[in-house]
C-alpha cells in the first residue's frame, strides 16, 4: 500500500462507538489517528407498536421489510433472534445495512438500491400491493412511507430505536478540537451533525468536514459547516476514500 495522505492526520469519528470499528480500523491502516467522539447514542425501544409489528412480521403478514441502518438489523436480532422468522422480502439501504442483514440472516436482501438513501430506495421499490413494515429511528425524516404508499403499498412505520445526543463530547475530543489538532471531522448521518453541534457548539481551528452522503452534507451546511467532500459510494470505505481525496496534495 502506498503512503496514504491520511498518515499522521487526526480524524474525528462521530459515529457511535459500537459502530465505529471498521472506520477506525481503515483509518489506522492508513496511518491516521482516529479520535472516537460519538455524537449520538442509540437506545433500544420497547413499545406495543414495535411488538405488534414484530409479531406480524413473524406471522407473514408483511410483504416487505425495509431496513434503513445496521441498528435496525440489531433490533431484529434482539427481538426475533431467529432470522427464519423474517417472513417477508427484505429491502436494505446501503452496503453496511445489507452486510449486517446478511451476516445475521445468512442471505442477501431482496432489494438494495444503487443510491444509499431513502429517496433512492423509494425510486427502486417496485409497484405493488400489500403491507410494508419500516422500522426506523425515532428521528428519521418523513417521506419514505409516503413514497411507498404512492406505489400502491400500505406502509407501517414503527420506531425501532431512539437516538439521543450526549451532553458533551469526550474530554480528549474537546481538547483536540479546542487546540486545533483535529484535521477532519467525519459525519455519518444528519443526526451526528445535530448531536455534534448540540454537544460542542462552535468549532475552532476549522477542521475539514467530510460527509457520508448528500443528506448528511446538507445538514452540515445548514449548521454552517463547509463540506469539503461527500463519500461516493455512501459507505465507510467511500468515506475513507473521500478523506484521502481531501488531503491529497494538488498538483499543477
Amino acid at each position: 500500500m502506498t503512503r496514504s495522505p491520511l498518515r499522521g492526520r487526526t480524524i474525528l469519528v462521530t459515529r457511535p462507538a459500537e459502530r465505529s470499528s471498521h472506520l477506525v480500523a481503515e483509518l489506522e491502516r492508513r496511518g491516521a489517528v482516529p479520535l472516537v467522539a460519538p455524537a449520538i447514542v442509540v437506545r433500544a425501544v420497547r413499545s406495543a407498536a414495535l411488538t405488534a409489528a414484530i409479531r406480524d412480521l413473524a406471522a407473514g403478514r408483511f410483504a416487505w421489510l425495509v431496513l434503513t441502518s445496521p441498528a435496525t438489523v440489531a433490533m431484529l436480532d434482539d427481538r426475533l433472534g431467529d432470522p427464519s422468522e423474517v417472513r417477508a422480502r427484505v429491502a436494505a439501504i446501503g452496503d453496511g445495512t445489507a452486510a449486517a442483514f446478511e451476516r445475521w440472516a445468512g442471505r442477501a436482501p431482496d432489494l438494495r438500491p444503487r443510491t444509499f438513501t431513502t429517496a433512492g430506495l423509494a425510486r427502486a421499490f417496485p409497484r405493488g400491493e400489500g403491507r410494508v413494515v419500516c422500522p426506523r429511528a425515532d428521528i428519521a425524516p418523513e417521506g419514505l412511507e409516503e413514497s411507498l404508499a404512492a406505489k400502491g403499498w400500505t406502509p407501517t412505520r414503527v420506531d425501532a430505536y431512539r437516538t439521543t445526543y450526549p451532553a458533551r463530547l469526550p474530554t480528549d475530543a474537546r481538547t483536540a478540537l479546542a487546540s486545533g489538532e483535529v484535521d477532519a471531522v467525519t459525519f455519518t448521518s444528519a443526526s451526528t451533525v445535530r448531536g455534534f453541534v448540540a454537544a460542542l457548539g462552535e468549532v475552532r481551528g476549522a477542521p475539514k468536514v467530510v460527509a457520508i452522503g448528500p443528506v448528511t452534507a446538507k445538514e452540515a451546511r445548514a449548521h454552517g459547516f463547509t463540506v469539503h467532500a461527500v463519500a461516493d459510494p455512501h459507505t465507510t470505505d467511500g468515506l475513507v476514500a473521500a478523506l484521502e481525496r481531501v488531503f491529497t496534495p494538488r498538483t499543477g
